[in-house]
């Protein structure tokens, strides 16, 4: 049960924060969901788009942190992380993952305001040139985000593993 209850808390926690932040960056800029991505449903509201794309584009993120997690957390003869012990550095890697995403996001506009970065190719054409500083903002966050999500991932998964492994070891000279 604690296996699929680490599962779940993925899933929800990474959920949870794809709403959050596309409720931000939606308001940032509509048109990197209207536009740079597929329409899911035909409208505009930032709020519809941002619960909408936080739920298709994090569930599965949850899925693939979830299941390496709760595995090296619960397999094998090493002591058991239980899911409640893991809630914690979940929700930390979604915090670290905002943070991320903040500093990307401004860096990114800087970047575009600066005309260091600028959309190229069908972007360029489709976006309105208003909005190209806020679409790039936009995907600096979307951007930071996932990769802040991917490392932070694997490197809680590793401490997990690796906390596991120290612990039986302690266990076992004691």
């Amino acid at each position: 049960m604690h296996w699929f209850a680490i599962v779940i808390y993925c899933v929800i926690a990474c959920v949870v924060y794809g709403i959050v932040h596309d409720q931000i960056t939606a308001r940032i800029c509509v048109e990197y969901f209207t536009i740079g991505h597929p329409m899911i449903l035909p409208t505009t509201d930032p709020t519809t788009l941002g619960v909408v794309w936080g739920i298709v584009a994090t569930w599965w993120v949850g899925v693939m942190l979830g299941v390496p997690l709760a595995t090296v957390a619960r397999f094998g003869g090493w002591p058991k992380r239980s899911a409640d012990s893991l809630l914690k550095p979940i929700l930390i890697l979604m915090g670290v993952s905002g943070v991320c995403a903040l500093a990307a996001g401004v860096l990114g506009n800087v970047a575009a305001d600066q005309h260091w970065v600028s959309l190229q190719g069908e972007l360029y054409r489709r976006v309105p040139e208003e909005q190209h500083v806020a679409f790039l903002t936009a995907l600096f966050a979307h951007s930071a985000s996932y990769l802040a999500g991917f490392v932070g991932g694997l490197v809680l998964i590793v401490r997990v593993a690796y906390g596991r492994w120290a612990q039986s070891k302690r266990e076992l000279m004691d």
